[in-house]
């Protein structure tokens, strides 16, 4: 027998929230005291088995009487909101949204609540798996209904805005304190960050706030994650792939000839690095919502692009410069970049504003050079001519720096004095390592006269001895490509350099161990190249790999001996800086540099063996 579409034999008789009358007087007899059909209802609503039809019995009930659910009625409140409404019929979603428009119109005590509500949605629901005595509880990927599921919550969010509008300043204390723990799945993570970038789309005046967080959270990942870590679990992964498939091919040999042969093992796109793996799937999503928002149709929409540039660029001052050693969340700004080569000229612009700026912190500064070197080094999308316009600014700031140390006192090899200045030697060293070949081909006599017009002598042989304080491998490379070119010879600074006295420390657990550190500057350049696999698919047309130069293979330690000969008869003779000076840096401030973790066994950048 069915009665209203039910089986009414089979199916048990619908809750009702009849206790003696309505919601209204229930309500009236809480106030008297009476406190039993209110208690009852508050269990009722939390009842797991609870059904669409009662749902919606109760909201319209409860959307009759808002004006009535003062701050006394909290807990009953909070009840109705935790109904599972998610993943129910559209009637029940449709009359849920009425009621939370209602009551955050009507009682707005109760917008914080109803934020929270919403947003603790932004992640997939928990299931609970017990093995033993322990329940284990994980990410429920599975539900089909995610998307249906958050689509509703921003319907939810927006709907609030609609009647509170000063709904975004309550919101972003919550958003930042929901943000799941950056040890969670990659799932839970990836879900989160999707809903907060769409938060921005129909609250715009939020996302400078809303990258901020993400960009910190994705920067936790990214220093807890580093670059010889990463290379070595996807080295041993790899191996591991390779000795699967060795043994894979030998069954398949004996099964099918030499198909075996043939087989190659399917690559995978996984990080082997937990840790990079989340991280992988965060800047996916980030260079995704990048492209988005700056395309409209397949057209990049330059004003939103202009927009979406400026929010991001206040957030890479804020955190993403002041940060040392992150390795991939700064290819954000790298493939912004990328879109217009406006873009890309505004960015240097600003870093040059940076490193130039007496008011900056000399780190700042510096790392804006560090910036400035690796980014002409590495855009493949940036033309020589913009290359050449930033080494016109670069060398004769320079040379200006120099002429106002010679007739100082402080006119000796100091990082603490001049650390901006050999950062900016540095990546102007950086820069012509890798871009020297685009600058000459094409027209060789043209491209040699702007390189000799630099005037690199000058600066090499300067008594700042920058070459001293430059990473041993940029310092080599650029020796080798300057002498091919006849513009400047470094053999002899570099082989005196490495006969002056060092500091040295003694070792904590005794003898006679001589530490060296070949990076004074603490230096690293932010765009090394980018391991991770999947978001590297949008990052790898864009990236200049390192390309040996031929008078770097041909070149041994005899010939770079006998140059350094041939150089002192020429060049140096008596112009060079003293053996006995040295950086400005006592033992115990040398000592306490050489125990900052940044500093001791940083890698120098080995361009002739590291793979790039």
């Amino acid at each position: 027998m069915d009665v209203d579409g039910r089986d009414f034999l089979n199916t048990p008789p619908i809750k009702t929230v009849r206790f003696g009358g309505n919601l209204v007087n229930m309500l009236a007899k809480y106030k008297k005291g009476d406190k039993g059909d209110y208690e009852l209802l508050k269990h009722q609503l939390t009842d797991p088995d609870i059904k669409d039809a009662q749902i919606i019995n109760w909201l319209q009930e409860f959307r009759g009487c808002v004006t009535q659910l003062s701050k006394e009625h909290e807990q009953l409140v909070y009840a109705v909101l935790r109904l599972p409404w998610l993943g129910r019929s559209q009637a029940v979603v449709e009359e849920y949204l009425s009621f939370l428009s209602n009551l955050v119109s009507a009682q707005t005590v109760y917008l914080r609540t109803c934020l929270k509500m919403v947003v603790s949605h932004f992640t997939p629901a928990r299931v609970t798996i017990r093995e033993g005595d322990v329940d284990i509880s994980d990410s429920d990927d599975d539900d089909e209904n995610l998307p249906r599921n958050f689509n509703h919550c921003h319907q939810a969010l927006q709907i609030i805005l609609r009647y509170v509008p000063s709904t975004s300043r309550f919101l972003m204390p919550i958003l930042s304190d929901n943000f799941p723990f950056v040890q969670k799945s990659p799932r839970t993570l990836e879900c989160y960050v999707h809903n907060l970038l769409r938060v921005t789309v129909y609250i715009p005046a939020l996302r400078r706030e809303i990258l901020e967080l993400i960009i910190s959270k994705m920067l936790s990942l990214d220093v807890s994650a580093p670059r010889a870590e990463i290379e070595e679990m996807e080295e041993s992964a790899e191996q591991r792939s390779c000795e699967a498939s060795q043994d894979d091919c030998l069954f398949d040999m004996d099964e099918d000839g030499d198909s075996g042969l043939e087989a190659t093992p399917p690559e995978c796109s996984a990080m082997a690095h937990p840790v990079a793996e989340r991280l992988d799937s965060l800047m996916g999503i980030l260079l995704a919502y990048i492209k988005d928002a700056c395309f409209l149709n397949g057209v990049l929409e330059l004003e939103r692009t202009k927009a979406l540039y400026r929010d991001l660029l206040g957030v890479f001052d804020k955190l993403i410069l002041p940060t040392h050693a992150s390795y991939h969340v700064q290819y954000c700004v790298f493939y912004l970049s990328s879109l217009r080569l406006g873009l890309a000229e505004a960015f240097l612009d600003h870093l040059w504003k940076l490193l130039q700026s007496p008011s900056q912190p000399p780190i700042l500064r510096q790392a804006a050079a560090g910036y400035i070197g690796s980014f002409l080094a590495r855009a493949k999308f940036l033309p020589v001519s913009t290359v050449r316009a930033c080494l016109d600014l670069l060398l004769p700031w320079l040379h200006l720096y120099i002429d106002s140390q010679d007739a100082s006192s402080r006119s000796f090899c100091d990082i603490t004095l001049h650390g901006p200045f050999y950062a900016a030697c540095q990546a102007v060293f950086y820069t012509l390592v890798f871009r020297h070949r685009a600058i000459v081909e094409g027209n060789m006599k043209k491209g040699l006269a702007y390189l000799q017009s630099l005037n690199l002598e000058r600066i090499v042989m300067c008594q700042l001895n920058p070459l001293k304080v430059c990473l041993p491998a940029i310092t080599n490379m650029f020796a080798a490509i300057t002498r091919k070119y006849q513009l400047v010879f470094c053999y002899t600074i570099i082989e005196r350099n490495n006969r002056s006295t060092l500091p040295i420390i003694r070792s904590s657990t005794g003898g006679d161990s001589v530490v060296a550190n070949t990076n004074p500057l603490d230096s690293f350049f932010p765009f090394d190249p980018y391991l991770l696999k999947r978001s590297g698919k949008l990052i790898e047309p864009l990236y200049q790999v390192w390309e040996e130069p031929d008078c770097v293979a041909d070149m041994s330690k005899r010939d770079v001996r006998k140059a350094s000969m041939e150089e002192e008869d020429d060049f140096l003779r008596g112009e060079t800086p003293q053996d006995t000076v040295m950086m400005g840096m006592t033992p115990g401030s040398f000592e306490s540099h050489l125990r900052s973790p940044s500093s001791v066994g940083s890698p120098p950048l080995d361009f002739l063996r590291r793979p790039f």
